[in-house]
């Protein structure tokens, strides 16, 4: 067998790099194993576009979906900000008790709409509000001058409800930008 260059393959030197092309080194009819159809899955060019391709699925984040999670995380982030003030009381007695127990359910609330709107689904925009509510009280066990209350867990559970019932019924009737 003749090599393209006039080299055989017996004489000794080794064969063409396989980055000639084809017809030069190649008789009528071969084909070179990247060619082979026999093997499924394995197509020309599939080794080296296909797994590149995929490796940058990841980086590509549609506009839509950042748009509804950085609210989420804003909001999130303020919870916190609220939770690591050390004393909210303001004197009032009781009506300090009703007013921080409102502020609860109206944050939380908020929390279960913005997480309903990015998620699409009740039971889990619920699921993660509810642990969010948990690492908050756990967060404000660390912080002087507040602590951890379960009953607090519950109120915050209630308001994540409130907010994902009232996205919910309220999601036909919001302009495009808002859903």
């Amino acid at each position: 067998m003749l090599w393209a260059g006039g080299r055989s393959s017996d004489s000794g030197l080794p064969p063409p790099p396989p980055s000639r092309p084809a017809a030069s080194g190649v008789m009528a009819g071969e084909q070179l194993p990247s060619q082979r159809r026999d093997r499924p899955g394995i197509t020309p060019g599939s080794l080296t576009v296909g797994p590149f391709r995929a490796s940058l699925s990841w980086a590509v984040v549609p506009a839509r979906r950042l748009s509804h999670w950085l609210p989420v995380v804003a909001w999130a982030a303020l919870i916190f900000a609220l939770s690591s003030v050390p004393s909210l009381s303001s004197g009032l007695g009781f009506w300090d008790l009703v007013l921080r127990k409102a502020a609860h359910v109206t944050e939380y609330a908020i929390l279960g709409a913005l997480l309903f709107r990015a998620l699409e689904r009740e039971l889990p925009a619920f699921a993660i509000g509810l642990a969010y509510a948990v690492t908050d009280e756990i967060h404000q066990h660390f912080v002087h001058g507040r602590h951890a209350s379960p009953v607090d867990v519950l109120i915050d559970a209630a308001g994540i409800a409130i907010g994902i019932a009232a996205y919910s019924a309220a999601r036909g009737r919001l302009p495009a930008w808002a859903r």
